[in-house]
């Protein structure tokens, strides 16, 4: 790995008064946003990165926490010094996105209302309210305009609703394994895993906190469904093939196969540190995420409100989000006549590429923040 780690880091807390009004009608009176920087904002301030998480993401995006050397942050790879989001030269910021579980405002906050926890009562958050509440973070560091907005999965999709939303204020947005709309497939999944939470007995229609328990095993078999969908067949094949636990079969339903112990431990780990109501709010914001559907559907028309130039880049193993589905935003910003580079990147992972340590991938990256203006 090129470059070294940020070091140690710590997490801060923005709190917001002014309400914030969502897309699904609902209103937020106020709320927090808990982020992390790194590197230093220059005078012009002029050299901010905004990385958007994706549906499990949070704001520890890089670095370690003093206290626990172990918790690295899910992009440290490619974030600090002599890496492609150099920090000597850029100031980096991520953060956790209302609705989240790891410190912003979610459905395990305190209802100011009611002295509860939201639980069912937290609105349905969409990809623009992100965006909106991102900016007002922007406006309380004095970044007016970023030089780059970036992500990957669902973390692409808020590049690219930025770029839409705010034009003035990208200069670059760089979209990775994303997608302008969910397919019919997407959508078929993020339901199916859903209903494994709301058809869990713990689940007591969101509101499991005042019971005391958590529906852990929806929300684990909706994380083992997830998973499968994250990674490639060729990688399962080569990770498990068809090994057993054991020599023989038990011609039982215990795990026997490797790649179920595999899945199970996924989900098992998951469910002990997520929250079922903050996936049932990623998944939605996953779903409605379309904005061509403000122009009918003409997703030409709607990116030709963006100024940003553009960085699109998918994997070839990536079956959630292909690159045929990279390659819809690519035409349509050609069509609006944007300034857009491509790269279809040959990676074993799946969909998870993007969270992966790649020469070629972070190549790509690296060079084109390089030729970024500050």
């Amino acid at each position: 790995m090129s470059g070294h780690s940020v070091g140690a880091v710590e997490s801060q807390r923005a709190h917001f008064d002014q309400p914030l009004h969502l897309r699904s009608g609902g209103i937020l009176p106020a709320y927090d946003l808990v982020y992390e920087t790194y590197g230093t904002l220059n005078a012009a301030k002029s050299n901010a990165i905004l990385v958007c998480h994706a549906l499990s993401g949070h704001h520890h995006v890089a670095g370690h926490y003093a206290d626990q050397p172990d918790n690295i942050g899910w992009w440290d790879n490619i974030i600090g010094p002599g890496r492609p989001l150099d920090t000597e030269r850029f100031f980096i910021v991520g953060l956790n996105n209302l609705g989240g579980c790891h410190g912003s405002t979610g459905p395990s906050s305190i209802n100011p209302a009611t002295g509860k926890q939201w639980g069912a009562d937290f609105p349905i958050v969409a990809v623009n309210d992100w965006v909106h509440a991102q900016a007002r973070l922007a406006d309380r560091l004095g970044i007016d305009s970023w030089a780059a907005v970036m992500g990957g999965s669902l973390g692409g999709m808020q590049a690219l609703r930025w770029s839409i939303t705010y034009p003035e204020r990208v200069r670059n947005a760089i979209v990775i394994a994303a997608a302008p709309k969910l397919s019919a497939q997407n959508i078929a999944f993020n339901d199916v895993a859903r209903q494994a939470i709301l058809t869990d007995p713990d689940f007591h229609g969101g509101n499991y906190y005042q019971h005391n328990t958590r529906p852990v095993r929806g929300l684990r078999l909706a994380r083992m469904l997830g998973h499968i969908t994250y990674l490639s067949d060729d990688q399962m094949g080569e990770k498990f093939g068809r090994e057993l636990r054991n020599s023989a079969f038990s011609f039982g339903f215990d795990v026997e196969f490797e790649v179920e112990s595999y899945l199970r431990y996924q989900g098992d780990k998951f469910a002990g540190y997520f929250d079922a109501n903050t996936y049932l709010l990623m998944t939605k914001a996953l779903d409605y995420f379309d904005p061509s559907r403000e122009d009918d559907g003409d997703l030409n028309k709607t990116l030709a409100r963006t100024k940003a130039n553009f960085l699109i880049a998918s994997f070839t193993t990536d079956w959630r989000f292909t690159p045929a589905r990279s390659k819809e935003i690519v035409a349509a910003l050609l069509a609006a006549r944007r300034n857009v580079s491509y790269a279809e990147i040959d990676l074993n992972f799946g969909h998870d590429s993007f969270l992966m340590e790649d020469a070629q991938y972070h190549g790509v990256v690296d060079a084109y923040l390089r030729n970024i203006k500050l």
